[in-house]
């Protein structure tokens, strides 16, 4: 019997059964991606590693992954960032974030239905972002299917001076808050009686923060119930993949 041949056929049904995705961080520094897993699902690469300049890790989940994936900006050996820390280490194994940052959220199909993506702003912005699928057809794509979803712009270098989070050194913007991140209130965070679409509108905040990154970034979340033109779709097929990229 060919070994090599059984090796071959084992590792190709273990792929049908799995999503493999790109991070690659097209930065001219390092970033630090962190993964979270949502509840049920695991926190792949035990949730983060460190990505250097121009380089891209080959990430490989279940079938039906769903989770969010962030970069970290300016981290010590410890684990320590400047932007998006987890609680000062490198592998976030579960640990969330802290805002500002820039979102890729993934909900990956367990069948051949269909996938969801989407880069959100809710929590703020450190780096630009993007998801990128490759279809396992290119019939399949067009205006409303398989489309990139992203916030190319650089938000830190204009951001409103209240949103504003300065480097350390003082020197420079390092993250744009969302209102939710700087005020914490239900309403602009859409908690309590603010939990619907009805209800949670930006028009009604004191200052429509959430229009500066929607301006910036239309295809991106700028608040919780900004789905209109934010939400991605592609058809689910374990031969799809995915590209997330910083600063693409």
């Amino acid at each position: 019997m060919d070994y090599k041949f059984v090796l071959l056929f084992v590792q190709m049904a273990a792929v049908t059964k799995a999503h493999m995705f790109r991070i690659t961080n097209n930065c001219p520094f390092t970033v630090w991606p962190g993964i979270q897993g949502n509840p049920g699902h695991e926190h792949l690469e035990n949730g983060g590693f460190s990505l250097g300049p121009y380089r891209t890790h080959l990430v490989i989940s279940s079938r039906n992954w769903t989770g969010r994936i962030w970069g970290r900006t300016n981290c010590n050996s410890k684990g320590k960032c400047e932007t998006g820390d987890c609680g000062n280490k490198i592998q976030c194994k579960g640990a969330m974030g802290m805002p500002p940052l820039s979102m890729a959220e993934l909900e990956f199909s367990k069948i051949n239905e269909v996938d969801f993506y989407h880069v959100s702003l809710v929590d703020g912005f450190n780096l630009p972002i993007r998801i990128r699928p490759d279809p396992f057809s290119p019939s399949i794509i067009n205006d409303t299917n398989c489309q990139p979803a992203d916030c190319v712009a650089n938000l830190n270098s204009r951001c409103p001076a209240k949103l504003a989070l300065k480097a350390t050194s003082g020197s420079s913007v390092v993250g744009c808050k969302s209102a939710c991140t700087l005020f914490n209130t239900k309403s602009e965070c859409c908690q309590g009686v603010y939990t619907t679409p009805r209800t949670c509108k930006r028009s009604s905040w004191p200052k429509n923060y959430p229009a500066y990154f929607k301006s910036a970034c239309p295809y991106a979340y700028s608040y919780p119930f900004d789905d209109t033109s934010s939400t991605h779709k592609c058809q689910g097929n374990a031969l799809t993949k995915y590209h997330v990229l910083f600063c693409p």
